[in-house]
């Protein structure tokens, strides 16, 4: 039997729900007009950037950008307001994400003048935080981000022996080369290992003498092969995180696991699954 509070629940839990809950009609069109707003606002951004359409449609974008602003100020106070611990909030990586979205605005008033064009320049490039925004709207970003939780390791053990392997081809080519070919320093030919086995290959320093272009090819070929590595680990991280993900996925009626993170009703008894959220604060 549901109690008065459960039967009428109070305006701010009911905001609660509907920010930061989406298995409601009213959560998903929340969501659903925050995921535009955030798409809108951080394309005002990079259009503003370019410098002739910001001489002709300046005074539009800045509107438009404290438009944005405004909007997704009122946002971050309902998100204080309605979270059931506003402290959590405001340390958890969306919290501050959401502060950067909205403070580089603000911080433009108080360094007007062409002095600090470029202070402000840099405030407002924080303005692309808004696109992390969206990762909390990807029901995979958790399946993603627990594989590379777990790759961390290997992934660590890998750029480890990435970095003695180039400080070791560097320093070797340093010897090979020497400064007349334009390896000037040992640090220069870390440089060039690095670019050389990333298959970048800028071509700003080539090696010019037999050992060293040998030297050259053998860093090439190895470059593919390493590439390889880190994507096998995530792969196999991403395969095992989606195969815990569907066994923690209960059914409420029956208790089933297993589903699929696309299924809407249990394999068993047909009870309609709540949709996988990112866990609210």
């Amino acid at each position: 039997m549901q109690t008065p509070d459960q039967a009428h629940p109070s305006l701010r839990e009911r905001t609660r729900i509907v920010i930061f809950e989406s298995y409601t009609p009213a959560g998903k069109a929340f969501d659903v007009a925050l995921i535009g707003l955030i798409i809108a606002s951080v394309l005002v951004v990079m259009i503003d950037s370019v410098v002739e359409i910001r001489a002709a449609y300046g005074p539009l974008l800045r509107g438009a950008e404290w438009a944005f602003t405004l909007l997704f100020t009122i946002e971050y106070l309902l998100r204080l307001w309605s979270a059931p611990k506003a402290g959590r909030y405001v340390r958890s990586f969306f919290g501050i994400v959401d502060l950067l979205a909205i403070l580089p605005t603000y911080f433009s008033l108080l360094v007007p003048g062409g002095q600090a064009l470029l202070t402000v320049r840099v405030l407002r490039l924080l303005r692309v935080f808004r696109v992390f925004k969206l990762a909390q709207y990807v029901s995979e970003a958790a399946v993603l981000m627990r594989a590379l939780r777990a790759s961390r390791p290997k992934i660590t053990v890998f750029i480890l022996s990435v970095v003695t392997l180039v400080v070791t081809l560097g320093s070797l080519m340093y010897l090979v080369e020497g400064v007349e070919n334009g390896f000037t320093s040992i640090p220069k030919s870390v440089y060039w290992a690095i670019v050389t086995l990333t298959t970048v290959g800028y071509g700003d320093i080539a090696p010019q003498t037999m050992l060293g272009q040998a030297l050259a090819a053998v860093i090439m070929i190895l470059g593919y092969s390493i590439i390889a590595v880190p994507t096998g680990i995530v792969t196999v991280e991403i395969g095992s995180a989606t195969r815990k993900a569907a066994k923690e996925r209960r059914c409420p009626q029956c208790g089933l696991a297993g589903h699929d993170s696309d299924a809407r009703h249990c394999k068993r008894c047909g009870q309609v699954l709540k949709e996988s959220t990112p866990p609210s604060v």
